[in-house]
């Protein structure tokens, strides 16, 4: 097996045969990009009994960011069509760190931060998955269980042998990264043969026959279908999401502020509804059919929205996509303080609110733009000060050495254009 897809992305377009609802929903919402077997797939999703898939995260931080909420709606979207999700947490694999299409190697987390990092990111599937007894309940598991208790040997001479370095050096992961002349380590490259032998590990404990994951996991997937053919004669599949990118070409997910977070103590509700409240209209459609629940009809009729009306349809998108996180009240919450935002000019209980303490010497706009996350820098907030972008308590404010009144009990709300809002609240 190589490391092209025998079912690309152009032909999983044109599928008018596939008879399973899974397969049919994620190809209809532009969520799938490769397939190992599509036509063998279908044809094992559309069998009697529930079929076991299983996407892998790593525990490289306490949450879980917008990069990773295809794949959380793929696992959704497998149970809805009545089959099992399993959520494999990397607990081992964390440990070495995965160098795909990395420059550089991540950095290494001991165990406690790693343990860490997993009960942070357990909250997440909670909203989305359904963790019950019953034949397709989600399933977590961590593969710390069974890679802590593998034996180096052994593990070379039962599994070592089935991987060609010459075939692991061609895919596009790792060539890249050579391309590039960045280092390797072989820490690192023992990550691909681990991965796979998750794969038929949860074969084993689960049945599981499908992994899924970002196209950046292709290399990865195919190494554990190899694996599972060639040890133990399995039928296994890879099933990878597009990479997503904004309309104008800017990376899903990342903003000038950072990461855009999934847990509520990295990122408020109200800061997530702004993200999604914000995107580009030409990305408003293909949101609402990859990140929430709407049918397509419903998808179709807001898509045909333009001009200030298209703004409704972004209003909609934010609402779905945070109460699936959040929970309704919280995006009601959300969308009620953007209403007295900006609308009244008022600042609602749920815009971000940085407490500083008061000072004679007060707080300059500059450090205030920075301290309260509206600037990434002083330099950017000179710059958004100088284009007239920035408003303090509704007024505008060219001026870089304008001073917020520092005392105590004093708030001042500042903003950057017309759709980032802060409050300083001094104390």
């Amino acid at each position: 097996m190589s490391d092209t897809p025998s079912s690309p992305a152009s032909e999983l377009t044109s599928q008018p045969g596939l008879c399973s609802a899974f397969l049919q929903s994620l190809v209809a919402r532009g969520a799938v990009h490769q397939c190992s077997d599509l036509a063998s797939l279908d044809d094992k999703l559309s069998g009697p009994a529930p079929v076991t898939a299983y996407i892998g995260f790593d525990a490289t931080a306490d949450s879980l960011h917008v990069g990773h909420l295809m794949s959380i709606m793929s696992l959704r979207r497998l149970q809805q069509a009545g089959h099992r999700p399993v959520v494999l947490m990397g607990g081992g694999t964390t440990r070495i760190g995965d160098p795909s299409f990395r420059d550089t190697s991540r950095p290494l987390l001991d165990d406690a931060q790693i343990a860490a990092n997993i009960a942070g990111i357990r909250k997440v599937f909670t909203r989305y998955l359904d963790f019950n007894d019953g034949p397709t309940g989600a399933v977590m598991v961590n593969n710390a269980d069974w890679l802590d208790g593998l034996g180096y040997i052994a593990f070379l001479r039962d599994f070592g042998r089935h991987f060609s370095v010459n075939r692991m050096l061609s895919f596009d992961s790792v060539k890249l990264r050579l391309e590039r002349e960045q280092p390797l380590t072989f820490l690192e490259f023992n990550y691909m043969p681990l991965q796979a032998y998750d794969f038929v590990e949860l074969s084993r404990r689960f049945g599981c026959c499908l992994q899924m994951g970002g196209s950046d996991q292709w290399g990865n997937i195919v190494n554990g279908i190899d694996l599972g053919r060639r040890v133990e004669g399995r039928e296994l599949f890879g099933l990878t999401t597009p990479l997503l990118t904004t309309a104008s070409g800017n990376k899903m997910g990342k903003t000038a502020q950072g990461a855009v977070w999934l847990n509520v103590d990295r990122l408020s509700p109200y800061d997530f509804w702004q993200f999604w409240r914000n995107s580009e209209d030409a990305d408003v459609g293909r949101f609402l059919r990859l990140f929430t629940d709407l049918p397509e009809a419903r998808i179709a009729e807001l898509e045909q929205l333009d001009g200030s009306a298209l703004n409704q349809a972004k209003k909609i998108l934010a609402h779905e996509v945070t109460a699936l996180l959040h929970g309704e009240d919280a995006a009601l919450s959300a969308a009620e303080t953007a209403r007295k935002v900006f609308e009244e000019g008022s600042s609602g209980q749920d815009v971000p609110v940085t407490e500083v303490p008061a000072s004679e010497e007060g707080l300059g706009i500059v450090e205030a733009l920075v301290l309260c996350g509206l600037s990434a820098s002083k330099g950017e907030a000179r710059r958004l000060l100088a284009g007239r972008g920035v408003r303090m308590n509704g007024d505008m404010v060219a001026d870089d050495k304008a001073q917020l009144t520092a005392k105590a009990g004093n708030s001042v709300q500042l903003s950057a254009g017309k759709k980032r809002h802060a409050l300083i609240r001094f104390c």
